[in-house]
């Protein structure tokens, strides 16, 4: 799966599995901007890159402030002098609450991170795609609002899952004819840092129970995957190896979605 000569934007590429994917695809040639929320874990991401021998240039920004996006993303690229990939994987957990609880603030910010934020991602690196005749982007989704929809209080973030899948195949189909390639990877649960910024608030109120089988997720046991497992995949995806391949959701959760809904 090489990559050299290429160059990629990673977002939320701080840690779990934009961390990740910045490494694997620097790891197999690729240039990589490198996008994080907070200037230290950009940083950290670029500095490990680096240490391995790859190369990486940092943005921080907040996807929610529309022009300092385009301008992190524009200030990018004229660093490399080109844009190939797209990993567009930053996402919050945000609040988890019965939707009588769930606050419109809460439900604007979760969206506004996850599904606008993406979108913003797309339409200001597109373009550059476009201009350069190919390309491909990876949206990371979840299992939760395409395949899961059984854990009580989550309605803003699989609404954005889902939302992001849609989003995923309706733009594979109108890029094609550029020559871009868009695939949506799903992981099941995953080691990572993003429960711990998950805020629940009565969310048990909103299950129902749910009775799975001996080994929540059956390929491991129950053992969550980790960010290198998402990463693989995105390697393969963003190559020239799956050039005949878009539009494509992608589950990567060991069988867990399988067994409940």
């Amino acid at each position: 799966m090489d990559l050299k000569g290429r160059v990629a934007l990673v977002t939320g590429a701080g840690s779990g599995i934009g961390r990740a994917c910045a490494l694997k695809l620097a790891a197999e040639g690729a240039r990589v901007i490198v996008h994080a929320h907070k200037a230290e874990e950009t940083q950290a991401t670029v500095g490990a890159i680096q240490k391995a021998g790859g190369t990486a240039f940092g943005i921080t920004v907040d996807l929610r402030d529309d022009p300092g996006v385009k301008t992190a993303i524009e200030r990018g690229i004229g660093e490399f002098g080109a844009l190939d990939i797209v990993v567009a994987n930053a996402g919050i957990n945000g609040v988890w609450a019965p939707i009588d609880e769930l606050q419109p603030d809460e439900w604007d910010d979760t969206l506004n991170t996850n599904l606008r934020g993406t979108y913003l991602t797309l339409h200001f690196t597109v373009p550059h795609l476009k201009r350069a005749g190919q390309g491909s982007i990876i949206i990371i989704s979840s299992i939760n609002g395409t395949r899961v929809f059984s854990h009580g209080g989550a309605s803003a973030y699989s609404t954005t899952k889902g939302g992001l899948l849609a989003l995923g195949q309706m733009v594979a189909l109108e890029l094609a004819k550029h020559k871009i390639r868009v695939n949506v990877v799903c992981p099941g649960k995953i080691e990572s840092k993003i429960d711990e910024n998950t805020r629940a608030r009565s969310s048990e109120e909103a299950s129902e129970p749910a009775q799975y089988p001996d080994g929540k997720i059956p390929l491991t046991n129950g053992h969550a995957g980790t960010g290198n497992d998402i990463a693989e995949m995105v390697a393969f995806l963003v190559s020239d190896r799956a050039r005949y391949i878009t539009g494509t959701p992608v589950w990567i959760d060991g069988g867990q979605s399988l067994l409940v809904g």
